[in-house]
């Protein structure tokens, strides 16, 4: 069963939370990305709150920007430091022990590698889904001419008109980010679309500025972007049992992130999925339960 909470956080930020299991119980606190909400994970929160699946406390925020949590104006205020400043006061606020693990996808990924980085006591284990790793995106958007192409669309997002574009004729333009080779998949049902819909509706400026406020995009003329980033070692690693989970058919984040991953995350478990896009969590939620299960195990350390 599924429960709402608003978590105020001592900076004065307010998140919304879903989460399901006893209070009391080790947590494991799930992430989501763009352009997504917290209700994407309410299957692996039922899963991993039933006893035979560890009686986990699991606890979903609707990340700073997502209605209905706080969305401050400033593009500023979605810089990785304090979007990781939510999640840590968070972790802080339900629990006195470190999580059990910080799963997360897409953005939600980008919060959980600094957080690992800076504040790696706040978990015992890190799952990131289909989340480039600071050192390998950076390295492939400087390099690489395929991911280049691949994250081209990310200058569209920080276009003034972003939020119009997208809007338009029920939202046309965002259910394309879930298409795979044209189509829309199977998963995306009128029922999950409303779901959707409940969050867009409030609008999208605060999901934009997660753009808007990195420069870990392509650069264009005038705008040098992840060019004139340099990031040093001491802020890339992450020193802590990680599982990996990457479907290889994610047409904005291709396989070549994950190449030299392991001289960033000396304890990583890395597991490719065929067949599997971007959209793993909607894809495959039974096989990546599994999955994540074995790893809170240790079964694949």
């Amino acid at each position: 069963m599924i429960e709402t909470f608003l978590a105020e956080l001592p900076h004065g930020i307010t998140l919304s939370c879903r989460a399901s299991g006893e209070r009391g119980r080790p947590v494991l606190m799930f992430l989501h990305g763009f352009p997504e909400a917290a209700f994407v994970w309410d299957g692996l929160l039922e899963h991993f709150s039933q006893p035979a699946h560890g009686g986990y406390r699991c606890i979903a925020p609707n990340l700073r920007g997502f209605w209905p949590s706080s969305a401050p104006p400033e593009v500023e205020a979605y810089r990785a430091k304090h979007l990781a400043q939510d999640i840590g006061a968070l972790i802080q606020l339900e629990t006195d022990a470190p999580l059990a693990a910080l799963v997360a996808h897409d953005w939600g990924g980008a919060v959980a590698w600094f957080l690992a980085n800076r504040s790696p006591a706040l978990m015992q284990r890190l799952v990131i889904v289909n989340s480039p790793h600071p050192g390998t995106f950076l390295r492939e958007l400087q390099t690489s001419p395929a991911q280049q192409a691949a994250s081209a669309y990310m200058n569209f997002l920080i276009r003034p008109d972003a939020e119009a574009w997208l809007a338009e004729d029920d939202f046309r333009r965002m259910w394309g980010f879930f298409a795979t080779h044209g189509a829309a998949p199977g998963w995306l049902t009128e029922a999950v679309k409303d779901q959707y819909r409940a969050v867009w509706r409030h609008g999208l400026t605060g999901a934009l500025n997660y753009y808007r406020a990195s420069p870990m995009r392509p650069a264009r003329p005038g705008d040098p972007a992840c060019d004139a980033v340099q990031l040093p070692p001491s802020v890339l690693t992450a020193d802590l049992p990680t599982l990996v989970v990457w479907g290889l058919d994610d047409i904005a984040l291709p396989p070549a992130l994950v190449d030299g991953l392991e001289a960033y995350v000396p304890r990583l478990t890395l597991n490719p999925v065929a067949g599997a896009s971007h959209w793993i969590v909607h894809e495959r939620p039974a096989e990546l339960a599994s999955w994540v299960g074995d790893f809170l195990r240790g079964d694949q350390d």
